[in-house]
Formats: structure tokens, C-alpha cells, sequence
């Protein structure tokens, strides 16, 4: 109790530094300046019957979540579902998927982690479950669903060592609040053991949802209409690329591959477009947009990749795809969906977000992990050189995706008793 409440006085002092925060991002993204009453948790959206809460941070997240959504309102079809995030490019994204499910499916933003915030947002949508999609852990939150009563799970749950040892360093505070989680669904029996050890007290070994995430025929689609556009070139893809990787990525590509390979360039998050093509023009390359719509010119060296929700169709159009984030220290971007559309992968030395899919990836022959960007590119060019190991690699990959598949169902089994024992609460 002490810890908790010197937690929520250090959430006190730091609200201006959060507005602040809220004003700097808002520079790139406006829409951070939207539906900020949320933030605090007041609301205009209401909800039919029953409510299922399912709070999915960011795009990762948000699409990670689609094959237990759908599962969800398949099982309850007399249950509506409100999806919380934490920011826009989340919200947008469940807007996308999610949109013609609508009135019967919302999208949210959680409150930040102050008890009358919490209590404002139980007490609007009084949900009938929390789920929190991988590694969400907010103190104020946990106690609140502890007081009304509303069961709490988290699934999908992945913990590093790394944060493992982060929460460790809390004291009780994360100890106390992962043992009043009612049920976690770990995506590897490491992650089960860190979050055990950590307090947690019911954690059952379900997968990544991630595998259950079929590509979708109107992507495979895209992917080859985007593949026409190329012509006849070979085309790496660098996908989910953050800051500080794609200075060297661009220097490297340029002074190593021949014009007849086309760098396909998909940054991360969608504010950084315009600074990323500044990029390419600084190194000296040239570049088109996606979003122009328009014939890829012979002469382009860089096609920028600055569109939303397309990343299948991106692995789908590419020969072999460089997964960002990996080099720098940032643990790596999830290369299941390259794996599964039968693109060999190469990953860098810091993949601590998806060890064990990495780890999983290299050992079946689906992917393969270089040192540093000029490496991956003279690997994606061996690669690109070498048909038969090209083919070999993408068929490994599509066999490792189909064969880890199931989580979904687990997840079910994990939260149907919850679903069972708990109450619809009045409204």
C-alpha cells in the first residue's frame, strides 16, 4: 500500500512533464491532442449489454489482438467489446480493422494510471473482463479491478529479462500486482517462469497470438500488384526500421547493391516519413512514395513505404526483408509476418522483444542474424545471388509460421472460466 501510493504521488508530480509530453508529440501527431478528457478517464462512448475490455497499446499490439477479438465476439454474441490504447496510430489502426464492427466494437483511449482516473473509467463501462494484451502492467489499474471486482488477464504476455529485472528493481510494487492479475497466458514457458518469479500466481503457456494472424487475400493481392510496379529488379525490403538505422541502411544499400535491386524502406512510425526521405535524398538516392500511387521509375533506387496497415503486402511483393529495430538497442520488430508469406528474414544482434520467434526463426532455416547493417545488407545480397537458398528459406519460414499457430485458441480456454464466473455489472 505504501509503495502504490508513493507511486501514484510520483504520477502526481510528474502530470505536467505528461502534458508536456502530450504537447511535444502532438508536433508530429497531432491527433495526440484529441480525446484528451479520455486521458482522464470521462467518456462519450456508450456501449450494448455486456462489455468485454481488451486494451491494446499501440498498432503492434492492436493488431496482434484481431484473432481474439473476433474470437471473443464469436463466443459472446450478445457482448459488446471496447478496445483501449495509449496512442493515436493504436486507435487508427483498430479504426481500420475494426471499423465495420462498430457501434458493437469502440475504440478508447485507456486513462493514465491515477486511482480517480481508473475508478472514472470502470465505473462508465463497468466491463464485465479486462484483458491486456502482452506487457501492460499499471499498478492503479490492477487495484481498481481488484476493488470492483472486474477479473484482469493478460495474454500474449512476453517479459525480457531485461524488464524482468526492471520490475524486480520495484520492490512489491510490480510483485503485488502481478499477483493480483487472475490468469496470464505467456507466450513461452521463459516468459511464464520470469512473471511466476516475479508474483504472478495462475500462468498458463498459450503461444503468440501473432501466429494466427492468416494473411489476408487482399494483401497477398497488394503485394503483387506492388510487385508489378517493380518490374524486373529484386527488391529488399527493410521493414519497421527505427531511428539511427536508416542513415547506415541507405549509406550501405547505396554503396553495395546495383541498381538492379530496389530498396523497399517501411519505417517504424508513420511520423518519422518525411524525415526518412530526407535521408534517402541526403545519401544521395533516389526516392518515391507509396502513397503517390504512381509507376515505379527505373531510375528509383528507394520506394518509401509510407503507408499504414500494408506490411503483408510489403513481405509479399519482397525477395528478402531486413527487420528493423534490431540494430539499434531497441529489441527487435516481430518477423512473423515475413515468415509467413514465405520471405526469408534477417534480424540483427538485438532481438530481446522476440527472442524466442527469432532464436526459432534462425534455427529452422528461416532466418538468419547479422552483426550490423552492412552485414544484413551483404547477407540480404548473398541471399538475393543464391535462388535455391532464396526459395529454401521462404518455404522454411512459411512452414515455422503454420506450425506455431493455436495461441488463439488457448487464450479462450485460458479466459472462458473467467468469462464464466464473472457478473455483467449494472450500467
Amino acid at each position: 500500500m505504501i509503495l502504490r501510493s508513493l507511486y501514484t504521488a510520483v504520477w502526481y508530480a510528474a502530470a505536467p512533464l505528461v502534458a508536456l509530453r502530450l504537447l511535444w508529440r502532438a508536433r508530429r501527431q497531432p491527433e495526440y491532442l484529441q480525446h484528451l478528457g479520455e486521458r482522464v478517464g470521462r467518456y462519450r462512448a456508450q456501449l450494448r449489454g455486456p462489455v468485454i475490455w481488451l486494451h491494446a497499446v499501440s498498432v503492434g499490439e492492436t493488431r496482434a489482438c484481431a484473432p481474439l477479438l473476433h474470437a471473443l465476439l464469436d463466443a459472446h454474441p450478445d457482448h459488446s467489446l471496447l478496445l483501449t490504447h495509449m496512442t493515436p496510430t493504436g486507435r487508427a489502426t483498430a479504426a481500420e480493422l475494426f471499423g465495420e464492427l462498430a457501434p458493437r466494437v469502440q475504440s478508447v483511449y485507456l486513462p493514465y494510471d491515477f486511482p480517480w482516473a481508473v475508478a472514472r473509467f470502470l465505473r462508465h463501462f463497468h466491463p464485465r473482463i479486462g484483458i491486456l494484451m502482452e506487457t501492460e502492467l499499471w499498478p492503479n489499474l490492477v487495484e481498481g479491478c481488484r476493488k470492483t471486482g472486474t477479473p484482469l488477464a493478460m495474454v500474449n504476455a512476453r517479459l525480457s529479462a531485461r524488464s524482468a529485472r526492471g520490475y524486480a528493481r520495484s520492490g512489491g510494487l510490480a510483485r503485488r500486482a502481478f499477483a493480483h492479475l487472475s490468469a496470464i497466458g505467456a507466450q513461452t514457458e521463459a516468459d511464464g517462469q520470469r512473471m511466476t518469479a516475479l508474483g504472478a500466481r495462475y500462468v498458463m503457456i498459450t503461444g503468440n497470438i501473432k501466429f494466427d494472424i492468416a494473411p489476408p487475400a487482399a494483401m497477398l493481392v497488394q503485394g503483387a500488384s506492388f510487385r508489378n510496379r517493380f518490374g524486373p529488379r529484386q527488391v529488399l525490403l527493410a521493414a519497421s526500421t527505427r531511428e539511427g538505422e536508416e542513415g547506415p541502411l541507405l549509406e550501405a544499400f547505396g554503396r553495395l547493391c546495383p541498381p538492379e535491386v530496389l530498396l523497399v524502406l517501411v519505417p517504424r512510425h508513420p511520423q518519422r516519413f518525411d524525415e526518412v526521405a530526407k535521408l534517402a535524398k541526403h545519401a544521395g538516392l533516389k526516392l518515391q512514395r507509396r502513397s503517390k500511387d504512381v509507376p515505379v521509375m527505373a531510375d528509383t533506387r528507394v520506394w518509401l513505404g509510407d503507408s499504414m496497415g500494408e506490411m503483408y503486402a510489403y513481405c509479399a511483393a519482397a525477395d528478402v526483408a531486413i527487420i528493423g529495430g534490431s540494430w539499434a538497442k531497441l529489441g527487435g520488430q516481430n518477423p512473423i509476418e515475413a515468415a509467413a508469406v514465405g520471405c526469408p528474414v534477417i534480424v540483427g544482434p538485438h532481438t530481446f522483444n522476440f527472442s524466442v520467434v527469432c532464436e526459432q526463426a534462425i534455427e529452422v532455416g528461416a532466418a538468419v542474424r547479422a552483426d550490423d547493417i552492412v552485414d544484413a545488407v551483404e547477407e540480404a545480397l548473398e541471399i538475393l545471388s543464391n535462388p535455391p537458398r532464396r526459395q529454401a528459406m521462404g518455404e522454411a519460414g512459411s512452414r515455422f509460421a503454420q506450425s506455431h499457430r493455436g495461441a488463439t485458441e488457448r487464450t479462450m480456454d485460458l479466459l472462458t472460466p473467467l468469462l464464466r464466473t464473472s457478473r455483467p455489472q449494472r450500467r
